[in-house]
């Protein structure tokens, strides 16, 4: 296995058109449909990373900074910021441009945690990660403290389960 692998040879594009049937009432992207979308360019960028089948573990919070527009461009732009043993972080961005005017805006920032799984199903290990840019290196210095967030946040979701159970709410 290879031990190290620049950030930058995990990056991916991923561009669409948003259609009539990509969008709500109000002419924008349904957030349901950028969320797929996010999840598939990270899944995409980890696998490159990892060369290995991922899953995904984590999905930080997906804050919707602009809308999309239907006839707009939406361009998705991932790669592998920072690794654990099994474990990868990876950033998306997401850029909507109006076609006709050339506006671009950011539209959401994610961070998603994917694990790389070997051909039993179990988590493998994965290369660490070489930041060079300085957005890289900024998002790798700053890794650590997501994935302490990460973990608070399903200790919590975890203890929310155990409260509230599987039981049918009418029982």
């Amino acid at each position: 296995m290879i031990k190290e692998k620049r950030c930058k040879e995990s990056f991916v594009v991923k561009t669409s058109i948003v259609q009539p049937p990509d969008t709500n009432n109000y002419g924008t992207l349904f957030g349901g449909k950028l969320m797929a979308y996010i999840d598939d360019t990270a899944a995409i960028a980890a696998m490159r990373h990892a060369r290995k089948a991922v899953v995904t573990a984590s999905t930080d919070s997906v804050d919707f900074l602009h809308p999309i527009y239907e006839g707009n461009s939406v361009c998705l732009e991932a790669y592998c910021t920072y690794t654990g043993r099994t474990s990868m972080e990876i950033f998306v961005k997401v850029i909507a441009e109006n076609l006709l005017s050339g506006e671009r805006n950011v539209c959401a920032i994610s961070f998603l945690t994917m694990v790389a799984i070997d051909e039993d199903g179990r988590p493998a290990e994965v290369p660490q990660v070489i930041p060079e840019s300085d957005e890289e290196k900024s998002l790798y210095a700053t890794a650590k403290d997501r994935a302490e967030n990460r973990k608070n946040r399903r200790k919590d979701s975890e203890e929310r389960a155990k409260k509230y159970g599987s039981k049918y709410p009418w029982q």
